[in-house]
C-alpha cells in the first residue's frame, strides 16, 4: 500500500510565499518522477511542477522564477516552494509520484490534496 500524504496548504496575501511538502510511504522500490498539480475551479488539472530521481526539472510557465521543485530521495519527500504567489495561484494542489512498488510494476499515485487560497 502507497500513500502521498501533502501538507503546507492554507491562505496567504498576494506576494506571500507557501511551502507544499509531500511525503511517500509504504511498500517503495523506487520512486521516478515527482510532481505537483493544480486544479483551480471549473479548470483542468494542470502540471506545475515535476522533477525526475536524478533532479532535473520543469515548470509551468506562469510560475517560472516563483516555485522552486526538490526532493529528498532518501526521506522519499519532495517540496513545492511558491513566492511571490497571485490569485491566480489559487488552486487544491495535488502531489503526484510515478513509484515502482517492485522492479516490475509502477503505478502513477496521487495525493488527497491542499488547498491553496492567494487574496488580493
Amino acid at each position: 500500500q502507497v500513500q502521498l500524504v501533502e501538507s503546507g496548504g492554507g491562505s496567504v496575501q498576494a506576494g506571500g510565499s507557501l511551502r507544499l511538502s509531500c511525503a511517500a510511504s509504504g511498500s517503495i522500490f523506487s520512486i521516478n518522477t515527482m510532481a505537483w498539480y493544480r486544479q483551480a475551479p471549473g479548470k483542468q488539472r494542470e502540471l506545475v511542477a515535476a522533477i525526475t530521481s536524478g533532479g532535473s526539472t520543469n515548470y509551468l510557465d506562469s510560475v517560472k522564477g516563483r516555485f522552486t521543485i526538490s526532493r529528498d530521495n532518501a526521506k522519499k519527500t519532495v517540496i513545492l516552494q511558491m513566492n511571490s504567489l497571485t490569485p491566480e495561484d489559487t488552486a487544491v494542489y495535488y502531489c503526484n509520484a510515478d513509484i515502482l512498488t517492485t522492479m516490475f510494476t509502477r503505478s502513477s499515485y496521487w495525493g488527497q490534496g491542499t488547498q491553496v487560497a492567494v487574496s488580493s
